[in-house]
C-alpha cells in the first residue's frame, strides 16, 4: 500500500481535519420541523400530510400529473418495470415474473439498481453501450440492438451523474419500434433537457419515470423514492401495488401480488424540508463542477461531458477521465487493482488513493453492467454489434470510461479552500 502522506510529491499539503465527502446530506433545519410534526400528530406510518405535500411539490416542480411516494428509488423502478411489462405482455401467471422469457434493453454504465428490477421480473437485460458525449445510453448502439432483437419492446435507461442522455434520439428510436421507456432519473432530479424546442425536466421523459431520495442524492429523505407518470390509471395501480395490493373490501382482500413499498411520513418530512432547497443545491453543485474544470485545466484530464445546447445537468457528481496517453499501466481484477507509477502520468486508483490518504472521499466510475460477474453472461451491444461474453475489458466506450475515470469529492458543503487543496492533490499525482 502506497504511503501518500510521506510521498515527496505531496510535501506541504495538510490532511483534512474532517472528512470531505463525495456527496453527503445537507440539512437546513426545516426537515426537523416536519419530522417532529409527523411524530407529534402521530402520523408516522405510510400516510400523512408530509407525503401528500411532497407528492404535490414534486409534481409541480417537474410539471407532471401524478406522483407516488415510495420507500426507495429501487421500489419505484421495480413497479415501473412491472407496470411496463403488464402493458406489453399482460398479467403473468402466479409465481412468474411479468418479463419471463423477454429481453429488455438496459443502460450499461449505471448502478445496478437501474437494471436489477428486470431480473426481479424474470426478464433478461441486454446491455447497450455508452456514448462519449454524455456517458449515457448510446442511440447508435440502441438502433443496432433493435436490428439484432427486433421483438424487444422495453428500454430501461438512466441519466448518469445527473446528466441527461440523448433522449430525443432514444425516444425516436423507441417510437419507431413500438417500445416503452422506463426512465431512471434517480441521479438527475432538477436536470433539464430540451425536447422539441422546449425545456423539460428529467423524470418526465419516459412512459414511466422514477426519482430517488437516497442519502447522497441532490436532495434526500435519508431514503425514499417516487414513481412519476401522466397517467392516473398507472399512478393508481402503483399506489395499490405498493400497499400490498389490498382490494377495497372491509377485510384484507388480495387478488394480485403486492409489495410493502410505500413512503414513510417521517421520510417524507425530511424530503418536505429539503425540497425548497433543490435549486440551491443544484447551483452549488454546478459551481463545484466549474471550479474543477478551471482548476484542472492544463492537466491531461477531461471533466464529465454534457450537451450544452440540449441539456442542463444537476451536476450531482463531478467526474473526470484521464487522457489515454497520460494513463499509468493498470491491472484490475474483480476486487482489487495494481498500477505502476510513472512520471507525468496517473490513474484513477492512484488519485483516489491520494484523496483518501488526505481524508477526502472519491469513487470509481460505475463499473459497466456487462463487466459485472452477475451479468457477464448477458448480451452486450455496441455500435459494432453483439460483443463477446468473456467479461474482460474491451474497446467499448463504457469500459474505457470506467478504466480512465473517477468521481471527485462533490459535497456542496465543501469549501473553496478544500476544493483547491483537492485540485492540488490531483495535480501532484501527475508529478
Amino acid at each position: 500500500m502506497h504511503d501518500f502522506l510521506t510521498d515527496p510529491r505531496f510535501a506541504g499539503i495538510e490532511k483534512f481535519e474532517g472528512k470531505v465527502w463525495l456527496s453527503s446530506p445537507t440539512m437546513h433545519g426545516d426537515e426537523q420541523k416536519w419530522v417532529d410534526d409527523a411524530i407529534l400528530t402521530n402520523w408516522v406510518s405510510t400516510v400523512g400530510q408530509n407525503i401528500n405535500e411532497v407528492e404535490k411539490g414534486i409534481a409541480s416542480y417537474l410539471g407532471i400529473s401524478y406522483v407516488v411516494g415510495l420507500s426507495a428509488g429501487t421500489a419505484a423502478l421495480h413497479l415501473a418495470v412491472r407496470l411496463a411489462g403488464e402493458k406489453l405482455y399482460g398479467i403473468p401467471q402466479a409465481h412468474h415474473g411479468v418479463l419471463e422469457g423477454r429481453k429488455v434493453f438496459c443502460s450499461d454504465m449505471t448502478f445496478d439498481a437501474t437494471v436489477n428490477p428486470v431480473a426481479y421480473e424474470d426478464g433478461e437485460a441486454v446491455f447497450i453501450d455508452t456514448e462519449p458525449d454524455t456517458w449515457n445510453m448510446d442511440p447508435v448502439s440502441l438502433e443496432k440492438a433493435f436490428e439484432i432483437y427486433p421483438d424487444v419492446k422495453l428500454i430501461v435507461l438512466a441519466h448518469l451523474y445527473g446528466t441527461p442522455g440523448k433522449m430525443e434520439e432514444i425516444r425516436r428510436i423507441a417510437d419507431a419500434h413500438g417500445a416503452l421507456i422506463v426512465e431512471d432519473a434517480a441521479e438527475s432530479l432538477g436536470a433539464k433537457y430540451k425536447l422539441d424546442g422546449k425545456w423539460v425536466e428529467t423524470g418526465t421523459l419516459g412512459q414511466y419515470s422514477c426519482i430517488s431520495f437516497n442519502g447522497n442524492k441532490i436532495i434526500t429523505g435519508s431514503a425514499g423514492g417516487m414513481f412519476l407518470t401522466n397517467s392516473k390509471e398507472d399512478a393508481d395501480k402503483v399506489r395499490k401495488w405498493s400497499t400490498q395490493s389490498r382490494e377495497p373490501a372491509a377485510w384484507y382482500q388480495h387478488e394480485e401480488l403486492g409489495y410493502n413499498y410505500r413512503m414513510s411520513n417521517i421520510v417524507a418530512g425530511v424530503v418536505r424540508g429539503q425540497l425548497p432547497y433543490l435549486d440551491e443545491h443544484i447551483s452549488q453543485k454546478r459551481k463545484i463542477w466549474e471550479r474543477y474544470e478551471r482548476g484542472l485545466a492544463g492537466l491531461p484530464v477531461k471533466m464529465n461531458p454534457w450537451d450544452r445546447e440540449k441539456s442542463i445537468p444537476n451536476f450531482w457528481l463531478s467526474c473526470l477521465t484521464i487522457d489515454p496517453e497520460a494513463m499509468e499501466y493498470v491491472e484490475r481484477g474483480d476486487l482489487d487493482e495494481h498500477w505502476t507509477s510513472e512520471a507525468g502520468k496517473s490513474c484513477p486508483g492512484e488519485i483516489l488513493g491520494a484523496l483518501a490518504a488526505f481524508n477526502a472521499e472519491g469513487r470509481p466510475i460505475w463499473k459497466p453492467m456487462h463487466m459485472q460477474p452477475i451479468y457477464r453472461s448477458h448480451d452486450f451491444i455496441t455500435r459494432a454489434g453483439l460483443a463477446s461474453k468473456d467479461g474482460v475489458m474491451t474497446s467499448d466506450t463504457g469500459s474505457d470510461i470506467f478504466r480512465r475515470g473517477l468521481c471527485l469529492p462533490s459535497d456542496n458543503k465543501m469549501t473553496e479552500e478544500q476544493q483547491d487543496r483537492i485540485i492540488e492533490i490531483i495535480k501532484r499525482c501527475f508529478g
